[in-house]
């Protein structure tokens, strides 16, 4: 067996040590009398992160966490660590800091499989309902949420952005592959020091062509429903070395999804929370918490003012002071996961829009044209992954979703 020691102790006869692979740990003990003398002192040498090749036999042992342990008849040492720098009681910045080593820790081993049954999830769930997969370029010459929170970038000297979503460009490949989703990166300059933001995140998203709202909302929740059911199945134990009360996350597949009007939520807020928010500010984490901790399933919010929402989503017909968008809320005060809407078609009413947020009309252009050329009803949605995964292993901090964080402070290691 090869791999790496995580933990070791032992006397002048006898050594046991902790061997850590990518699947679990298992004990191992050296004995002198078995490996001899000299092999011995290497073994008396060795410390925490010294990789090992093992070579022994495996015996049944009931106290072992997994119920061997292997008897070693001979061990090569591949790599030396003389005096690996984590050990007990060290802060959240330091081992942000020595995060490339961190990773090897059991917590964060525990999470990146979780986020990797994540990704296949999503993948699986597109693909068997009928998606193509389409990526759209990283480098932007227009906005699409919000210029506040632009990375400019010099290409070739034009100044241009690195991307915020897929979205627009996504919203010319439907007229050619109809539903169409992706999982790529996305970058939001938002100088924001919150346990839920980072300025690099994965961004999960989709288009759906001959759809109302009501369709945009029924694949938010057929897509969580079915990632929470697969990590559930397929990740019992890493679930378990992190504590996580599965018991939370059983509701998400069982039960129907509460659904209510951003009017609604304002109204519960104050009836069950005491919070009053004004009509036209957008619900801020504080509000999200509040509401998430009333329900054990995602709430999804809808028909948010248009004010606070994107030019591209569509008004409501019957309330053209509202749109028709949405955001799915998870429980336990995770909050937002996921944003999106149905597109607005009119043509008239996206040059309006863009025109009061000062944006020139010729950057978009290429957009416009999507309405002016058989444009049909559609809609979308953006799912932060690292929020997704957050949630899901209910994790303290959205830095420990993702292998190297990067946030307003943080940009290294």
């Amino acid at each position: 067996m090869d791999g790496f020691i995580e933990r070791e102790r032992g006397s002048n006869a006898l050594k046991f040590i902790q061997l850590r692979d990518f699947s679990a740990i298992i004990q191992c003990v050296i004995e002198k009398e078995i490996v001899g003398e000299e092999k011995f002192k290497t073994a008396d040498k060795i410390q925490v992160e010294y990789s090992l090749r093992i070579f022994g036999e495996v015996r049944e042992e009931p106290r072992s966490p997994v119920g061997y342990e292997i008897h070693v008849k001979d061990f090569e040492v591949v790599g030396e660590s003389n005096e690996f720098p984590i050990g007990k009681d060290f802060s959240e910045e330091y081992l942000l800091d020595v995060r490339h080593l961190w990773l090897r820790s059991r917590k964060m081993t525990a999470i990146m499989k979780v986020r990797s049954t994540v990704f296949g999830a999503i993948h699986d769930y597109f693909r068997k309902n009928g998606f193509y997969e389409h990526q759209s370029p990283i480098f932007m010459s227009s906005q699409c949420e919000g210029g506040s929170t632009l990375f400019k970038v010099n290409y070739f000297g034009h100044p241009l952005f690195l991307a915020q979503t897929w979205q627009l460009h996504a919203e010319a490949m439907i007229f050619a592959l109809e539903n169409i989703y992706t999982i790529a990166p996305s970058f939001r300059a938002e100088k924001s020091k919150t346990s839920k933001h980072l300025t690099g995140y994965w961004h999960a998203e989709m288009e759906i062509t001959w759809a109302d709202f009501g369709d945009v909302i029924d694949v938010g929740e057929g897509l969580i429903k079915h990632v929470v059911k697969t990590v559930l199945e397929e990740n019992k134990a890493e679930l378990e070395t992190l504590k996580r009360d599965v018991e939370k996350l059983k509701p998400i597949i069982d039960k129907p999804f509460k659904r209510m009007t951003y009017n609604e939520a304002l109204k519960i807020l104050k009836e069950k929370c005491k919070m009053e928010l004004e009509w036209g500010k957008d619900l801020r984490t504080l509000e999200e918490e509040a509401l998430t901790k009333l329900y054990d399933v995602p709430i999804i919010v809808t028909h948010y003012p248009k004010i606070v929402k994107a030019f591209y989503m569509r008004e409501d017909e019957k309330n053209p002071d509202v749109v028709l968008g949405c955001d799915f809320l998870a429980p336990e005060g995770h909050g937002e996961i996921i944003g999106g809407s149905q597109r607005e078609h009119d043509i008239k009413k996206i040059i309006k829009r863009l025109e009061e947020q000062g944006e020139d009309i010729k950057d978009y252009e290429f957009y416009l044209d999507t309405r002016k050329y058989g444009s049909v009803p559609h809609g979308g949605f953006g799912l932060g992954v690292e929020r997704l995964v957050k949630w899901i292993c209910n994790l303290d901090n959205i830095k420990d979703a993702i292998a190297f964080p990067r946030t307003m402070l943080r940009y290294g290691p």
